[in-house]
């Protein structure tokens, strides 16, 4: 038996232990997703910058197609084609989450333990205020295309297409396509397609009709991704190969104050304005970029302009679309205008993670609104837009169409507002003169390194151990 083999083995039976009880077998996803050609395609890279504390630790796994930035750990576990994005991990002396006046005692880690993250981005500092110098990934698989955001996992499975924001799970199913930000969660199953905000202040919580989500996301019996979107991706997925088949690419035209990572896609014309950050594996095809924007990893440009100020979040998808001054897009979202039917979204909106807007027309969301669920017609608006304004009224509760919101929503847009401004900070949008530094600043000058498996023997498809420090 590989050593390959007994590494997935190990991970499968210590998954399928935690999530006993639920009827749950990982080994079929395993199975389908994972085989030794995989792993021997792909070269792993780190990088190292001036601004970002360096320390990488790998042993007993496989890394292939992995990008890893920031203090990592990964023991006894398989990525592939995944992003561990470190840059926004605590610094020692940093107040710990909740208890402002003790100090980290050291720089926080990615610790990724007997895990499978199949082509998953795991970003953003842990929320996890009892190991405050780790953020943990244990004994959890996360499928294609899953966002983990600052969330610490023990014996979870992720369904492709899902999110995990800002939450410490245990033992706990997350649906295909679902988003959930709920604090903290023990032994849940998360139905396909849910959309769940909790706060102690407010709920959000919607979800996708069964034969409306079946067209865009859906998984097999092997928990293998099928649908429009998967579709989407998987069309423009060897785009990407060229990026790993050349040690250099010819320089791109972009000003000083941006970044463009060196494993992004950029075709077309591309115009890319001031203080942008365009992160590793983002997609740009005929995007026009305005100043401050932002493009996450997993997230596609097509045919589209960002007038400025704009978050397009890990995994959103815009094509034939406007999209107005400071309007976030949230994780996964699916805006897919047409040449003959684009869409055009006024400025200040807030459209929310896992939304899906494909009009059959042109079609004109006004200025400071908040959307949501699934949108293919003006008549959709009326059940799942809302002006900011009139949502900040909501005192007690409000159903709108399939959706339920209890609490203050006037909390819940401020909560949303100050998030977003603060990745429009953290990402560089407001340096000028030396100051406000942000990711666009702070990655330009980024040095890229690579590891390669075991060729032949029983390793083969395992990475050697190695351990880099400064």
């Amino acid at each position: 038996m590989s050593k390959l083999k007994q590494l997935n083995d190990r991970v499968i039976s210590r998954l399928n232990t935690n999530l006993n009880g639920l009827s749950f077998d990982s080994n079929a996803f395993v199975s389908a997703a994972i085989d030794d050609e995989k792993m021997m395609r792909f070269y792993a890279f780190y990088g190292i910058t001036a601004h970002h504390p360096i320390s990488f630790d790998f042993k007993h796994s496989n890394i292939a197609g992995s990008y890893f930035l920031g203090k990592c750990h990964v023991s006894r576990s398989t990525i592939y084609k995944s992003d561990i994005r470190g840059d926004e991990l605590k610094k020692k002396g940093d107040p710990i989450d909740c208890v402002k006046n003790i100090p980290l005692l050291d720089d926080e880690m990615i610790t990724i333990r007997d895990s499978l993250l199949y082509k998953t981005l795991v970003h953003s500092h842990s929320h996890n205020p009892e190991s405050p110098e780790e953020f943990s990934i244990r004994n959890t698989i996360a499928a294609h295309y899953s966002n983990i955001h600052g969330s610490t996992l023990v014996g979870c499975f992720l369904y492709p297409f899902a999110t995990v924001d800002l939450m410490n799970l245990h033992a706990s199913i997350i649906g295909p396509f679902s988003y959930v930000q709920a604090g903290e969660l023990f032994h849940r199953k998360i139905g396909a397609g849910t959309v769940w905000v909790k706060h102690p202040e407010f709920e959000f919580k919607y979800r996708f009709a069964k034969e409306i989500l079946s067209r865009y996301v859906q998984v097999d019996a092997e928990y293998q991704p099928c649908g429009i979107i998967f579709d989407f991706v998987k069309q423009r997925e060897k785009e990407y190969e060229r990026l790993f088949d050349v040690v250099s690419l010819k320089p791109l035209d972009f000003p000083e104050s941006s970044a463009v990572n060196r494993y992004a896609v950029i075709k077309g014309k591309t115009i890319i304005g001031e203080n942008v950050l365009v992160a590793q594996r983002a997609f740009l095809d005929n995007a026009r970029l305005g100043c401050g924007s932002n493009v996450q990893e997993n997230a596609y440009v097509v045919d589209a302009h960002l007038e400025g100020m704009n978050v397009t979040a890990h995994g959103a998808k815009i094509v034939h679309a406007q999209v107005g001054f400071k309007t976030f897009v949230g994780f996964n979202a699916f805006v897919h205008g047409k040449k003959t039917a684009r869409v055009q979204i006024g400025k200040g909106c807030i459209i929310m993670p896992h939304t899906i807007i494909a009009p059959k027309v042109f079609l004109d969301i006004p200025d400071d609104h908040l959307v949501w669920g699934y949108i293919r017609s003006f008549r959709d608006l009326d059940a799942h837009t809302i002006s900011l304004s009139e949502f900040e009224t909501v005192k007690e509760e409000m159903i709108l169409g399939k959706l339920s919101f209890s609490g203050n929503g006037h909390a819940f847009i401020k909560a949303n507002k100050d998030r977003i401004n603060q990745i429009l900070k953290a990402n560089g949008a407001f340096f000028q003169n030396g100051k406000n530094r942000g990711h666009a600043q702070d990655g330009q000058n980024i040095s890229f390194n690579t590891l390669q498996p075991y060729a032949t023997g029983e390793n083969r498809g395992i990475f050697p151990s190695v351990c880099i420090d400064p």
